[in-house]
């Protein structure tokens, strides 16, 4: 007989309950130490987060944390599923499933900019908790008029998420690369492509030598935005979708 009991890391992670308690209520739970943590990260990043510091600032000891979270991994589960937070509330699309796909992205894209450490977190398997489960299900909302059955509704849910993990990653380290120059966008470009135009071997690389001397990053014109990081994005974005309004295509033709 398969033992159905959830495991004491998603009765964590569920807040589900495991029994009354006698005497005084605790004075310390999952709840608080998880809510600590994940102000601690949005104040100094992970590595304001550690076990120490979270027990300072709840003033206990680091080892009397063990008894509300299993290992510092799963405390980092316990981060992850509560900082994403909601999806957003949206109806079950009638027909355009692509402007309700897009508009999950973009809220997606928006959490992981508010709270850059989420993308830091190592991925220990796929949804679990409420706040994780909640988005996937949000997404799958979104594309239930695409005529997709439920794996590849999953597939596109996983690779348009995936985009927006790496997309804020790349916007992260792209930002730390330019701090570090003192330049900013246009300038670093600029500086860049006169570089690589001087390195690269026509003979050997020949598409990218065009690339570097066909003035581009010299008469770009000004981002249409301020953050060039959401400029990147959306366009990203887009050529996702055209490839999930491809695969939609696909698969209802029989192809």
């Amino acid at each position: 007989m398969v033992d159905d009991t959830p495991p004491n890391e998603l009765v964590r992670l569920w807040r589900l309950p495991v029994g009354q308690r006698l005497g005084r209520p605790a004075g310390l739970d999952v709840e608080l130490v998880v809510r600590t943590a994940v102000q601690l990260a949005d104040r100094a990043g992970l590595p304001g987060a550690t076990l120490p510091k979270i027990a300072e600032n709840l003033g206990v000891t680091p080892m009397s944390l063990y008894r509300h979270i299993g290992s510092k991994e799963e405390l980092l589960v316990l981060m992850s599923d509560a900082a994403i937070g909601p999806p957003p509330a949206f109806p079950a699309p009638v027909q355009d499933w692509r402007s309700a796909l897009r508009a999950w992205a973009v809220s997606l894209w928006s959490v992981h900019r508010q709270r850059p450490w989420l993308t830091q977190l190592p991925i220990a398997g796929p949804p679990s908790g409420p706040g994780t489960i909640g988005w996937m299900d949000a997404g799958l909302r979104a594309l239930r008029p695409a005529g997709l059955d439920i794996g590849a509704k999953v597939g596109v849910v996983m690779v348009v998420s995936g985009y927006v993990r790496q997309a804020d990653l790349l916007a992260q380290q792209l930002e730390q690369g330019r701090r570090a120059t003192g330049l900013d966008e246009s300038e670093t470009n600029r500086h860049y492509a006169r570089q690589m135009a001087r390195l690269v071997d026509p003979e050997r690389f020949p598409d990218a030598a065009a690339l570097f001397n066909s003035g581009l990053f010299e008469s770009a014109p000004p981002p249409p935005t301020p953050d060039p990081a959401q400029d990147d994005f959306d366009f990203g974005l887009e050529v996702v979708l055209d490839g999930v309004a491809a695969t939609i295509a696909r698969i209802g033709s029989g192809g």
